[in-house]
């Protein structure tokens, strides 16, 4: 089963190779994983991340989910290992020697089986981009407690090679969200971090006894971190749904969140100097069960607050992505606001950067609490006195566009028009469609065909939006990439066709080289133009 990743189909496997280099060149290489049938980095985003080399030259770290087949498909287990240049050994330095992986159910979700409850640390989840440190004294790496589980939290896991001593230096005590990118402070004393909290990803610095500081703040996003070369100083990038990315130093300050930053790139200047800027505002919102949500606002430019505008309640994929600070050139909320749309982005149950439980309440639960926020946001936004609760539309992509394919069966004629982006459709379908079998089984908890499911596996797949689709009563525009085999293109057939048949006015833009996303220029930009079409016919009469 692990014959597909994301967009393509595996024809080969990647391995490291090293090789000396010598004043004629780079010798013929070796392949420090000669005859095993895994790959690393792992498929489908791994990268150089993956591996790293020792201060001394003598080791090389890579990651690796050393399975095949249905075994490969259902866990997210991958694992750290260290390599010997000098005598060609390697070991696991996740799990004992001696390890043996406990039986799994591949119909099942691994929440309560057998793997996930072990006597004793065995890091079954995603273990993943090792880095030594500079005194060749540590190596540490992210990592995630549950097998099955990709969105759990992510750690980070520092480990004393002289000793083999492991700890996680940051984890849910000290900071209750993810681990995002990290690197090592020259010194070896501390690692500088990137953290999402509040909807904004900000750079952190954590002593190796876990005492961690706040270094930036504000409404943005840091999307890089990195050391600039020797000195104190830090090399990053930022950006936020106003701005896209530019290049920055960081001069950390021994006082929280005031840490020095000076711009050393303007990419993007003359082009923002030619535009009008649209306002951004941020809302607590309270939710039905009580809580509060956080909910971004973004207004267009030239704003008057004694105008009425139509608004777009933005639905995030993932589904446990956070709607921060980001920058995105398709769903990019400056253009939304530019052209004349009041944006509401919530941070809905399921999301990181509010804490692990909050993050973790969507598992299971894909059409209860989550879509009572979206509609807490809407419903709040709506009695703002400059928008027009009779132009409302909806719009979001995978787990977004699943979302908007709910809501079109359950909105109570609160929007005007929709538009669904790869997502899932029929759940029922979609769990053997997929190529990620554990996302299906973690998230749904049983296949389909199971006749003991948990009551959360029946719920889920009674609320799948297929059936629904007889209470549907608005336009919907359906857009899916033929390469998508992660939610396969015939859920938005299926939508598509279903809305039709209904005699619902609908659309589908389907696109034969696109993914998962939208990649190629030329696509995105009729990607944008059909996007804006379809609102501005439904919502701009």
């Amino acid at each position: 089963m692990n014959y597909r990743h994301w967009d393509h189909y595996v024809q080969t496997i990647a391995h490291p190779f090293v090789a000396n280099i010598t004043q004629e060149g780079i010798q013929e290489g070796k392949d420090i994983m000669q005859g095993q049938p895994f790959e690393a980095p792992v498929a489908p985003f791994g990268g150089i991340e993956q591996i790293a080399w020792s201060t001394d030259s003598k080791y090389i770290a890579y990651t690796s989910r050393k399975k095949e087949g249905t075994q490969y498909a259902i866990s997210t287990d991958t694992d750290i290992y260290l390599y010997d240049i000098n005598n060609g050994s390697t070991i696991n330095l996740c799990k004992p020697a001696n390890y043996q992986e406990p039986e799994i159910d591949a119909t099942k979700t691994m929440k309560d089986q057998a793997v996930n409850h072990q006597q004793g640390d065995m890091q079954v989840g995603y273990d993943t981009n090792p880095k030594f440190s500079p005194d060749g004294k540590y190596i540490a790496w992210q990592s995630m407690k549950h097998d099955g589980y990709e969105s759990d939290l992510n750690r980070l896991c520092i480990m004393e090679l002289s000793t083999g001593k492991k700890y996680y230096l940051i984890d849910k005590d000290n900071f209750d969200s993810n681990v995002e990118q990290y690197v090592w402070a020259n010194d070896s004393k501390s690692v500088y971090f990137l953290g999402c909290w509040h909807a904004c990803i900000n750079v952190y610095q954590a002593s190796l006894t876990g005492k961690i500081k706040q270094l930036t703040d504000g409404w943005y996003d840091f999307g890089s971190v990195n050391t600039l070369g020797n000195t104190k100083n830090l090399l990053v990038t930022r950006h936020s749904m106003l701005q896209p990315d530019d290049i920055y130093q960081l001069a950390p300050s021994k006082v929280e969140k005031k840490s020095n930053l000076t711009q050393l790139t303007f990419e993007n200047k003359d082009i923002l100097n030619q535009l009008a800027t649209p306002k951004l505002q941020q809302r607590w919102v309270k939710t039905t069960d009580g809580k509060e949500e956080l909910v971004w606002i973004v207004l267009p430019p030239h704003f008057d607050a004694n105008k009425k505008y139509p608004a777009l309640l933005f639905c995030e994929g993932g589904p446990q992505s956070p709607v921060s600070q980001f920058w995105s050139y398709r769903w990019n909320f400056f253009i939304m606001a530019s052209k004349g749309y009041v944006v509401v982005a919530p941070n809905r149950r399921g999301l990181p950067g509010f804490g692990s439980a909050w993050n973790e309440e969507v598992s299971g639960d894909w059409t209860g609490q989550c879509m009572d926020d979206y509609l807490s946001a809407i419903d709040d936004a709506s009695n703002l006195p400059f928008v027009d609760k009779n132009r409302l539309g909806c719009v979001g992509a995978s787990f977004g566009g699943f979302s908007v394919y709910y809501l079109a069966g359950h909105h109570n004629k609160r929007f005007k028009a929709f538009i669904a982006h790869d997502g899932a459709f029929n759940l029922e379908s979609m769990y053997t469609d997929t190529e990620e079998a554990w996302f299906s089984n973690w998230e749904y908890d049983d296949a389909y065909w199971n006749k003991n499911q948990s009551q959360r596996a029946k719920n889920t797949y009674a609320n799948s939006p297929h059936r629904f689709v007889d209470k549907w009563d608005t336009p919907i525009l359906v857009i899916h990439g033929e390469k998508d085999y992660r939610i396969n293109a015939n859920q938005g057939m299926g939508a598509f066709n279903a809305a039709r048949l209904r005699g619902i006015p609908a659309e589908m833009l389907l696109f034969p080289d696109e993914n998962h996303w939208v990649l190629k220029p030329q696509n995105g930009i009729l990607w944008q133009r059909t996007f804006f079409d379809w609102l501005d016919r439904w919502l701009k009469k």
